[in-house]
């Protein structure tokens, strides 16, 4: 009997875990393969939402936990956090032998994984690769892209930005986004089947929701990082304006997360906001079933281009953040205004809920991934796509040829 292909899977982020889950439970179940779970970076930080837990109580084992993020929430300490991730990764791969690495689409920390996966030839699988949209997550999702030897992406559009990046095509692979399945599994039963206040504490006022709520998931943009007072700012103005039940989440680790946070706790504590009740985390299904029976979904999360477009739940999205991503008609773009949020959510308030789409997938993603991770040839140089071309010439690469050197040295004098 062959031996079982070790897959080790790197999550480094609160929303990572839903992006992956169903592929996780895929890998879990299928013969060929072995998994490998490694939390590091935010994932196991409580301020950003720690999965460690959640991953316990929905049967994963986590085989490696690796401390990484630099406190400072800047620019430079969003490298040097890379740096630290990029030495502690080495070790760890080092040490579990993987016969793969998994990296999951774009977040800063993430490249760290890809550099120490590469460097020591392992084969690497990158998701979520090929789409376009703003910030640093744009440069670490074409870098991540560059360094994986095999590509798991969303849609057909990612598939052909890949291949014109100078991928292989035999390598690049349509599955859909993993986050999918789980929506598909919460729309079997919708219902908000738990009370957040009960199950997840957090802080704030405690509105009565059942007439209707939104969602906030604002993140600072590291591109705009010294704007992010100011533009969460208008989003609690809006928020208070509008005085409607409102269930707050708290931003990930990128630079300005500081200043986004402080804003929040300002409003909360200054002026008393009893429409708003603020969460760290919750478990992805029960996070899911909060956004689907929400009026909207209110900020600037990539969850609202997939999930939510998926489940057909409308969504303001404020800023440039998510700029170049496809899109369902669930979408309403919006700048950082505070009337502009206003309107834009009196909108979906007064209107249908738009139509579902399934530009990210239909539901079967994970299964999908498993099986091309468990079958696929593995490899870990991109040379041999190129094997049947000629060489342009004979010098080795960046060398001149010694005449051409004569004649170069004989023109200068």
């Amino acid at each position: 009997m062959n031996q079982r292909r070790k897959l080790c899977v790197v999550i480094t982020a609160r929303p990572s875990y839903s992006r992956i889950k169903s592929t996780l439970k895929a890998i879990q179940q299928h013969p060929a393969l072995q998994l490998q779970i490694v939390l590091a970076g935010p994932a196991l930080l409580d301020k950003y939402g720690n999965i460690d837990d959640i991953l316990h109580d929905d049967g994963f084992e986590v085989n490696e936990r690796v401390y990484t993020v630099l406190d400072g929430e800047c620019l430079t300490s969003m490298a040097k956090t890379v740096g630290i991730g990029l030495v502690e990764l080495s070790t760890v791969f080092y040490n579990l032998k993987p016969n793969m690495v998994m990296v999951i689409a774009d977040r800063f920390e993430t490249i760290s994984v890809s550099i120490a996966a590469a460097y020591q030839n392992i084969p690497l699988v990158h998701i979520q690769g090929g789409e376009i949209t703003g910030s640093i997550d744009e440069k670490v999702r074409h870098a991540n892209t560059k360094f994986a030897d095999i590509h798991l992406v969303c849609n057909k559009k990612a598939r052909e930005t890949v291949i014109k990046l100078g991928e292989d095509p035999a390598y690049v692979f349509d599955c859909g986004c993993p986050s999918i399945d789980l929506a598909a599994e919460v729309l079997k039963d919708p219902a908000l089947n738990f009370d957040p206040y009960i199950k997840y504490g957090g802080l704030g006022g405690r509105p009565d929701f059942s007439s209707g709520y939104v969602v906030v998931m604002q993140h600072p943009v590291t591109t705009e990082f010294r704007e992010a007072k100011f533009q969460v700012e208008e989003t609690l103005q809006a928020i208070k304006e509008l005085n409607i039940p409102a269930f707050w989440f708290s931003p990930n680790a990128d630079a300005g997360t500081d200043a986004v946070s402080q804003s929040i706790k300002y409003y909360r504590n200054h002026y008393k906001m009893s429409n708003v009740h603020f969460f760290e985390n919750m478990v992805p299904t029960d996070f899911l079933r909060l956004v689907y029976n929400a009026t909207c979904l209110i900020g600037n999360s990539s969850m609202g281009i997939r999930e939510c477009s998926f489940m057909g739940v409308p969504v303001v999205n404020i800023g440039s953040r998510q700029s170049g991503r496809q899109r369902g008609n669930n979408v309403t773009d919006i700048d950082y205004n505070k009337a502009a949020i206003i309107e834009a959510i009196k909108f979906w308030q007064q209107s249908k809920r738009p139509n579902r789409s399934s530009v990210y997938g239909n539901g079967y993603a994970g299964q999908k991934m498993a099986e091309v991770l468990a079958t696929i040839p593995l490899r870990n140089s991109k040379i041999l796509q190129f094997q049947d071309e000629k060489p342009m010439h004979n010098t080795r690469p960046g060398r001149i040829k010694r005449s051409s050197w004569k004649k170069h040295k004989a023109a200068k004098g």
